[in-house]
């Protein structure tokens, strides 16, 4: 039985983006996830006792995300709502710790400091666990993917992997792991280095691709896959292999001294699994292949 109910389609968004990203309106929205909960998820008092005083007070709690990566997390054609995998699962979250998880558009790069300074309470955008963010703040893991290399349909510079990108104009998004990842193989290009062309966002990123100055765009396997499946996208973009690179968990991150915060999310996130939940979740979205078998803290590379 289904437990929530899409607001909109996947390709809806994924016209957008092959048209060059979101509009300005949406990039100063603040926003909730885009579907309605019909019951089935039930409060649990017990995980809710687990939550930070401040948080029951307020009924809330707010979450930054970059919304360009469907269907991980992306603006609905309102331009304001923010849809997709993430935000359905935080209202997962929040419908068993009886508050509201707000999502909250924002710069993906500088997302870990806002976080440690307390303007959010938490990053809830793709992000990868690595050991060096494990030192800015905490994870709660709840999906496992790779990176992907995106080039223009038909493939035109024949890049079939990363050393094929040595010489050539890449796009990538600020702040990511894909960034990091490229940084570190620049090494292996010698004297044929690669230029890294970095959007703000995921969208900025993939424009670059689109409009052609770039050759490929590096970034994680759902939104490349999304990207080349979706009809109103698939003619501008194919994967240059199936090879996911540098797999890792996705985590959501919070402040290394909100422990409540960070165990009362462990606890729900496990809660959703056990009872399926999270699976449906990931089944309505196309995503089981990243799926967890259980909710962990900082369990990634």
């Amino acid at each position: 039985m289904n437990v929530f109910r899409r607001a909109v389609t996947v390709a809806g968004v994924l016209a957008v983006l092959a048209a060059g990203g979101c509009g300005g309106s949406a990039a100063e929205s603040t926003t909730s996830a885009g579907l309605d909960m019909t019951g089935a998820v039930t409060v649990d008092e017990s995980l809710r006792a687990k939550l930070p005083q401040t948080a029951r007070d307020k009924g809330f709690v707010r979450l930054v995300t970059d919304a360009s990566y469907a269907p991980m997390e992306y603006f609905a054609a309102d331009g304001r709502t923010i849809i997709g995998f993430e935000p359905d699962l935080a209202a997962a979250l929040g419908a068993v710790l009886g508050i509201k998880v707000e999502m909250v558009f924002g710069d993906f790069a500088t997302a870990l400091d806002e976080v440690r300074k307390g303007t959010y309470d938490g990053v809830f955008s793709s992000m990868t666990d690595t050991a060096e963010r494990e030192k800015k703040v905490d994870f709660v893991n709840y999906f496992n993917t790779g990176s992907s290399i995106l080039v223009q349909r038909g493939n035109p510079e024949r890049i079939t992997g990363l050393a094929g990108l040595c010489g050539h104009r890449v796009a990538v998004e600020a702040g990511t792991i894909q960034e990091e990842m490229l940084g570190r193989d620049q090494a292996k290009c010698g004297a044929d280095p690669m230029i890294l062309d970095v959007g703000r966002t995921g969208a900025d990123a993939l424009l670059r691709l689109r409009t052609g100055r770039t050759v490929a765009l590096l970034l994680d396997y759902p939104p490349a896959v999304a990207l080349v499946s979706d009809s109103l996208t698939d003619a501008y973009y194919e994967l240059a292999s199936d090879q996911q690179y540098e797999p890792g968990l996705y985590g959501i991150a919070v402040a290394k001294d909100n422990t409540a915060l960070r165990d009362a999310l462990q606890a729900a996130l496990a809660r959703l699994i056990s009872t399926g939940t999270y699976g449906e979740l990931l089944q309505r979205w196309k995503l089981t292949t990243g799926g967890v078998t259980e909710a962990t803290v900082n369990a990634g590379d």
